[in-house]
């Protein structure tokens, strides 16, 4: 998963594998446990922990060379507090060398798709607020400002609605 280490340490903000130990990315069987996880969680039919709620998850892969993962993209089916709050239907992250092509702007329109199919009427998407590239990304999606709040870590995000009924 070398799309994971171009992040670097720490924190890969917005990326599907964010909290996978940097062990379970470089061990195939546990990845796959991981993988399979992830997908579990998009049929409805799964219990989930109780702070969690049905996603699809999505990679974004490179149309030129499908083997080379470009980031993620996940689609929370409804939202819980948190994700009210702060979290939002939508998450994604692009690897540092896919950044500026348009790669995040064309997987949210994707997902979008995708939230229609849900039966979704809007989308709330967050962003931090020093993060011009994905403001840019989610108003281009037509994303309309809502307000910017402090997180539960004392940072601020901004965040947006988008209408789906259009």
């Amino acid at each position: 998963m070398d799309c994971a280490f171009e992040f670097g340490t720490g924190h890969r903000d917005g990326f599907a594998t964010d909290s996978v130990p940097d062990d379970d990315l470089n061990d195939p069987s546990r990845f796959a446990a991981w993988v399979a996880t992830r997908v579990a969680y998009a049929d409805e039919a799964t219990e989930l922990p109780p702070d969690r709620v049905h996603d699809t998850l999505s990679w974004i892969i490179d149309e030129r060379d499908p083997s080379r993962i470009l980031g993620s993209i996940s689609l929370r089916h409804r939202l819980n507090d948190f994700l009210l709050a702060v979290g939002g239907h939508i998450g994604y992250g692009v690897r540092p060398s896919a950044r500026r092509q348009g790669v995040a702007t064309a997987a949210l329109r994707l997902a979008l798709d995708q939230a229609k199919d849900l039966d979704l009427q809007r989308v709330l998407i967050t962003c931090q607020t020093d993060n011009a590239a994905s403001a840019r990304t989610i108003e281009r999606n037509g994303g309309a400002l809502e307000d910017i709040r402090e997180t539960p870590d004392h940072d601020t995000v901004r965040r947006y609605w988008i209408d789906l009924d259009g």
